[in-house]
């Protein structure tokens, strides 16, 4: 068989494989983990019923100077970063975008998948420079959601809600530099955590798909 006709077998057979991987495992064997238990109580069967940390209700400014928050997000997969867009460092910021750039082309069907890009620089990052910057990686803005906001509201969530590290340092009392976790988060219809993922790795985030895609076919 020629090289050719093996490729095209292989990409054909690809998508019944991960059909059957989900049918099988989805609901009954690869059960992903949920994270931060806050409570639990015994239930009438004498067993112990979990309680899990959700992310609050918070509304912040996307790309197009709206709100949007929480609420929006309630009944959804989606996954979140941290970033900003003077980030320098072709290995951080740019390389995150770029993922994400993946992801999205992944889910662009879903309409039960979104994606949330929050700035940790919303002095510079404004609604305006948010929306410049979702042209530059041909983000689709009802998906894909560029997020700002006071920076004070913004590191709380970053820390007590998806719990990372965002913030701001100086060097040499002159220059802000911003610090923010690397990480993709997964968040369940329910406002749940998933998953973290270092959005800087090609292979996490190929994980963090499967991941995303089984949490959406069990809402089937």
């Amino acid at each position: 068989m020629k090289p050719k006709h093996i490729l095209l077998v292989v990409l054909l057979i690809l998508p019944v494989c991960f059909f059957f991987f989900l049918q099988i495992f989805a609901k009954n064997h690869y059960d992903l983990p949920i994270f931060y238990p806050t409570d639990s109580t015994k239930n009438a069967n004498g067993k112990w019923d979990k309680t899990y940390h959700k992310i609050r209700d918070f509304s912040f400014t996307n790309q197009d100077n709206k709100p949007f928050g929480q609420k929006n997000l309630l009944g959804k997969v989606y996954v979140v970063d941290f970033f900003f867009t003077k980030c320098g460092n072709p290995t951080l910021c740019p390389r995150m975008s770029t993922e994400m750039k993946r992801v999205q082309d992944a889910f662009k069907n879903e309409p039960n998948f979104n994606i949330v890009s929050i700035t940790v620089d919303p002095e510079n990052d404004t609604p305006k420079t948010l929306q410049e910057y979702a042209k530059k990686y041909e983000a689709n803005t009802q998906q894909w959601h560029f997020l700002t906001a006071p920076k004070k509201d913004i590191y709380h969530l970053a820390y007590h809600d998806f719990k990372i590290n965002a913030g701001e340092e100086t060097t040499n009392n002159v220059t802000p530099e911003f610090m923010h976790a690397t990480k993709f988060i997964l968040v369940d219809t329910q406002g749940r955590i998933r998953g973290y993922y270092d959005g800087t790795s090609r292979e996490e985030v190929d994980k963090m798909m499967v991941e995303a895609k089984i949490l959406l076919y069990q809402l089937k």
